[in-house]
């Protein structure tokens, strides 16, 4: 979002200019938010750990946004140059502001942070909001997979430097922990339980000494590399994902955990599919035009199918396929670009049961079966009762069984 800033005290909703991601599909929060984090490090200058860029209630703010309320620096608070004195912090995370307090005082307590929940519920966007908000970079991350070594977690070596020069600080690679830890920062480790349980191993020592031992420098002062005020981690975990390594007693003890789940409102998730999809789209460079009840039918088909019941108490057979909201933000963007790119050739709406299969059947071919089984209950039932939204789906069945 592009900040207006005016020398009059009018209050403006806080995103960095779009020039500086003009060039990249996706801006890491501490650019775009760039206005909004200078702002609320003003804004309130009550205690703060050491090394963070803002206090703990900031952070939540920064997060969670300011519910459409101006804030407005302290009278004797020097505006930051570009900053306005009135800003709207705008809500970039829809979920539970406990949760997110929760992860600020985790992370305050110099206790590692893991976020797991189901796949597409905004884990590492919630986990990237917080690195922003406390050191000022989302970007020390380590992506987990079944290929992740330990080098990657801590340290490896420039071998052209340790031919040369023998093992030596210099020759020494920071992995983005090693980084995090020297300059007091929070490293970000993607699916952690994706990593083989010796390389998740590896944590244990650092979350609870905070150091690294280095042998190859063994006998000088760079044997140990030490945590600088401020270090800590976030992990995520997708628990349901095939090919999850199980964490051991010793790791977990590490982590304080949060589970970040589905949205638990319909117009709220609604309200975040429209806004994610019409920026997808936007991108791309074209207008968006999806009606809002076609967004409701699929914000509510997704809901329905994801917790096994309709929202009128209706029982409903779940698909294996994660049904997320991430997802649904996906499908909502493909109707958005047909929409704009093929102008007038199909309704939108009838674009939807084909999209709807795609999803269902991406862990087993069977689930088509359960979207059918959707479709002659809820889908039916709606069509009977009047709602010419769902009398269009219904009467579009037949794509489902092609």
């Amino acid at each position: 979002m592009t900040t207006t800033t005016s020398t009059t005290d009018t209050a403006t909703t806080g995103g960095a200019p779009s020039a500086p991601g003009a060039d990249r599909q996706v801006v890491p929060p501490e650019e775009r938010y760039a206005t909004e984090l200078a702002f609320l490090a003003a804004y309130d200058d009550g205690p703060r750990p050491p090394a963070w860029r803002l206090t703990p209630r900031a952070a939540v703010t920064f997060v969670m946004g300011s519910d459409g309320r101006a804030l407005r620096l302290p009278d004797g608070a020097a505006a930051p140059e570009g900053v306005p004195r009135r800003l709207v912090v705008e809500g970039k995370f829809v979920g539970d502001r406990a949760l997110v307090e929760r992860c600020v005082v985790t992370l305050a307590g110099e206790r590692g942070l893991l976020l797991v929940g189901e796949p597409g519920t905004a884990k590492s966007l919630l986990s990237e909001l917080l690195a922003a908000a406390v050191c000022g970079t989302s970007g020390l991350v380590v992506q987990g997979t079944a290929g992740t070594t330990e080098d990657q977690l801590k340290y490896g070596w420039n071998y052209a430097l340790l031919l040369a020069q023998g093992p030596s600080r210099q020759a020494l690679v920071p992995s983005p922990v090693l980084t995090a830890m020297g300059r007091g920062a929070i490293a970000r480790v993607e699916e952690v339980t994706r990593c083989l349980p010796e390389v998740q191993d590896s944590l244990v020592s650092l979350l609870s000494e905070r150091r690294i031992a280095i042998p190859e420098l063994a006998g000088g002062d760079d044997s140990l590399a030490h945590a600088a005020p401020g270090f800590n981690l976030i992990a995520t975990a997708n628990l349901r994902d095939k090919g999850v390594s199980e964490m051991s007693a010793a790791l977990k003890r590490r982590f304080n955990f949060e589970t970040v789940g589905p949205i638990g409102d319909l117009d709220a998730e609604t309200a975040l599919v429209r806004r994610q999809s019409r920026a997808a789209v936007e991108r791309a460079g074209a207008a968006f035009h999806v009606d809002d009840a076609v967004l409701e039918a699929l914000v509510t088909a997704f809901r329905d199918l994801r917790e096994g019941r309709s929202t009128e108490g209706w029982e409903v057979e779940r698909p294996s396929t994660v049904m997320s909201t991430a997802e649904a933000v996906s499908v909502a963007g493909a109707l958005g670009l047909a929409a704009a790119y093929f102008p007038g050739d199909r309704d939108v709406l009838g674009l939807l049961p084909g999209h709807l299969l795609g999803v269902v059947r991406k862990d087993d071919p069977a689930d088509a079966a359960r979207l059918l089984g959707y479709w002659d209950g809820p889908v039916r039932r709606r069509a009977e009762q009047g709602s010419p939204t769902w009398r269009t789906l219904w009467d579009l069945r037949a794509v489902l069984e092609a």
